[in-house]
């Protein structure tokens, strides 16, 4: 693998938590943002992924076992184990293709970018793990490297193509100007949902439902809002676990803390891409002209959204 492909690879084993900040940190740096300024927002950007890391380790921890025993209390038979990213995504960076994927993955932003087929600058260096994946799947199967690189180029190309096509919602819905989400495996869930919303969209009664975080505050009141909707949600999975309310109320107050810390953390990351992301679509739009180009990110960066 080599000297490079080493350090890469011991960045990567240490997490997003570590890796994110040193990419954007030294990105920050190469594009011309002030050395303290860029360390600063790298530090930032980790810290909102270590607060989002504890708070999924908490919902998990809190939610699985409680999951596990309504599953059993229901009768019902679990024999598949989703390992989610935490699993998926070391597996894959394990794979002989994964150090090549990261540059190859790049320069395929790069080369559409250069022929405008693409305003999407992705910067979620991480979840490029994703169009690794495709490839080392390719490769598994077929034997063949040319191949599995072949499978990260093609995820790639449309996971950027994704990224465009949901920009203008990124600023419409989410308020994210100049944001996307080119994520390997999340964009291409928006068709999915868009042919959804098109069937519902047909069935008479079902078209005039009109349910939303602020509709359904104005109609329920408090009941409405997200911190205690997070509590309600926790206590019923709790009793419906079997539990005590001695051990039903701590899951209420726990969900409740879920959805009031999830959109602080994620405005940590936020600011910490804020300055990378202005100074970043100055330089595209300098050598580009006047063009809108729109930084790819995690959809980490949703999650803070009630809706």
């Amino acid at each position: 693998m080599g000297i490079f492909g080493d350090v890469i690879q011991y960045i990567i084993d240490m997490g997003a938590s570590v890796m994110l900040p040193i990419v954007i940190a030294v990105l920050s740096v190469l594009v011309g943002v002030r050395l303290g300024k860029a360390i600063r927002s790298g530090l930032m950007i980790g810290v909102g992924f270590v607060g989002l890391s504890l708070i999924v380790d908490m919902m998990n921890a809190q939610l699985g076992p409680a999951a596990k025993a309504m599953s059993e209390n229901f009768g019902l038979t679990l024999s598949v184990v989703d390992i989610g990213w935490p699993g998926a995504s070391p597996m894959t960076w394990a794979s002989n293709i994964a150090t090549v994927a990261i540059p190859v993955a790049i320069g395929v932003n790069l080369i559409m970018l250069f022929l405008k087929l693409t305003r999407t600058v992705n910067i979620d260096i991480w979840n490029i793990w994703h169009m690794t994946f495709t490839g080392a799947i390719a490769y598994t199967v077929t034997g063949n490297f040319a191949i599995g690189i072949l499978g990260v180029v093609i995820h790639a190309a449309i996971a950027y193509k994704l990224g465009d096509l949901w920009a203008p919602m990124m600023t419409d819905y989410f308020e994210l100007d100049g944001i996307t989400v080119p994520h390997g495996t999340a964009a291409y869930l928006g068709p999915v949902a868009c042919v959804f919303e098109y069937v519902l969209d047909k069935i008479p009664g079902i078209n005039k439902i009109d349910i939303s975080a602020d509709t359904l505050q104005e109609k329920v009141g408090v009941l409405g809002e997200p911190i205690v909707i997070g509590g309600l949600l926790g206590t019923i999975v709790g009793f419906l676990a079997g539990y005590t309310p001695q051990e039903a109320l701590p899951l209420g107050i726990k969900m409740s803390a879920v959805m009031v810390l999830m959109p602080k953390v994620v405005k940590c990351i936020m600011d910490g891409l804020l300055s990378l992301s202005e100074r970043a679509k100055q330089i595209l739009s300098e050598k580009f002209g006047n063009s809108d180009f729109y930084i790819g990110l995690d959809p980490a960066i949703l999650l803070g959204d009630a809706r």
